[in-house]
């Protein structure tokens, strides 16, 4: 009987990107708890890149429409989802998610396009920066939205009492989409801080 011997061995994986831990980290700190990876990559791998990333639910193996069936999953346990994806295998998954994020720079052209956002690096801090500039984006339009109507009430109500004239409420109104506008442009700052 003869005997075979391996004369070598070759083992190729993905390589954890040095900024995943750290973005991890951030999004949790943010309030983003529930975070899962989904991948094609075979389970070992997938578990091995997961533990170094710091998430603990892991889904491997998946073909595209595994992915979306998962997506599916999530968004009927918790309402809202976002997946941040970069390949065409990832695509239909981010057309399902309640949010889609295609990581820009490296990705596909059909993820791009069916993403609801794209992100033009492929660095992950850009995602702990966007759920912070979201919500002060937010917040910002909140507080437009009272100012204006917070301006409008005042002069219909100093109009009916005989105390207004057309002029000063055209001016009133005017005056306020200005400072509404000003208090939009504090996000631009943010924004090239951040690039």
């Amino acid at each position: 009987m003869e005997m075979t011997r391996m004369c070598g061995f070759f083992a190729l994986a993905d390589r954890i990107r040095p900024e995943a831990a750290t973005s991890i980290r951030q999004l949790r700190s943010l309030g983003v708890d529930h975070l899962v990876m989904l991948t094609g990559d075979n389970r070992g791998t997938a578990e091995a890149i997961a533990r170094e990333a710091g998430v603990i639910e892991v889904e491997a193996e998946l073909l595209p429409e595994e992915k979306v069936t998962a997506v599916e999953s999530l968004v009927g346990k918790h309402q809202t989802v976002a997946m941040v994806g970069d390949g065409i295998n990832d695509a239909p998954a981010l057309a399902r998610a309640s949010l889609g994020i295609a990581m820009g720079a490296g990705g596909s052209d059909t993820a791009i396009e069916t993403a609801d956002i794209a992100l033009m690096s492929d660095d992950l801090t850009k995602l702990p920066w966007l759920v912070q500039h979201s919500r002060r984006m937010l917040a910002i339009i909140r507080v437009n939205i009272f100012l204006s109507l917070a301006v409008k009430a005042l002069f219909v109500g100093l109009t009916l009492a005989g105390h207004a004239s057309l002029w000063a409420a055209i001016a009133a109104d005017m005056g306020v989409s200005l400072l509404v506008m000003a208090n939009a442009l504090r996000l631009l700052r943010d924004s090239c801080r951040a690039a």
